[in-house]
């Protein structure tokens, strides 16, 4: 059973699951771009919220490759529009199926067809598919490094990061959820890649837990962390046999 301090958990199954990507795949497989009737409509919703989720790596590439923030964000709302709207991901490949690699040739080859969208009402057609907050994005954009790494690099890095940015919302959720928000932010600097172990004095004394409580709470906090990774990087990848070689890449990415 669970304690008090460690949110619910349940089982892994045995099989991998339908996530978001691999129905995306498995509808195209069966049917085109994008099929008709309910499984069709459902790989469509699924498309878009990986979309709201990764939106911002598409940003930060194409900002990187020389557009302004306002031709930045057209042109990102736009490819979003196209490929949600029109159900556009007829190339996606179960064979190489991950999510960005494909998100990122997709956009190549949009930003290359870019002249045949001079406007926003023909990118969009007016219509905001995926929410983008110009002012937001461009103050999370002027925290990138200011090197020379390339647009690629720089979306490698921007993914990984927001794949653990994802990861700490839900666990900020599961704890609040069980009225245990105070453990996790006195807790979640100590997470990997957030500095290391930290002072255990001063968060048992922060918290009015003993030392033992906080490294057992932080075990706790890990184990969830490295579950919720796992599941985090299987909605970008078809296949489970990918999941590891995904995992190894953002490690890297985050390294670079």
């Amino acid at each position: 059973m669970a304690s008090a301090d460690d949110p619910d958990q349940t089982n892994a199954p045995s099989a991998f699951p339908d996530t978001r990507w691999s129905l995306v795949v498995g509808v195209r497989d069966a049917r085109g771009h994008g099929g008709e009737g309910a499984e069709g409509a459902l790989a469509d919703r699924a498309l878009a919220e990986l979309c709201r989720l990764y939106w911002f790596p598409l940003y930060v590439f194409v900002r990187r490759r020389g557009f302004a923030a306002h031709d930045a964000e057209d042109l990102t709302q736009g490819f979003l529009a196209r490929l949600i709207e029109r159900g556009d991901f007829g190339s996606a490949d179960r064979e190489k199926g991950k999510l960005r690699s494909y998100l990122l040739g997709a956009l190549k080859n949009y930003l290359s067809e870019r002249h045949k969208y001079d406007t926003a009402q023909k990118r969009g057609g007016g219509a905001q598919v995926i929410s983008i907050d110009a002012a937001a994005a461009e103050e999370r954009y002027a925290l990138e490094p200011a090197d020379e790494r390339t647009p690629e690099t720089l979306f490698e890095k921007r993914w990984a990061l927001t794949v653990l940015e994802n990861i700490l919302e839900r666990l900020r959720a599961e704890y609040a959820k069980r009225d245990r928000l105070p453990l996790f932010e006195t807790l979640q600097p100590m997470l990997a890649w957030g500095g290391g172990d930290g002072d255990y004095g001063a968060a048992a004394a922060a918290l009015g837990i003993t030392e033992n409580n906080v490294r057992v709470s932080l075990h706790r906090l890990r184990k969830r962390y490295g579950e919720l990774m796992r599941e985090e990087i299987a909605e970008t990848v078809a296949e489970e046999g990918e999941v590891e070689g995904e995992l190894q890449h953002l490690m890297a990415a985050l390294r670079s």
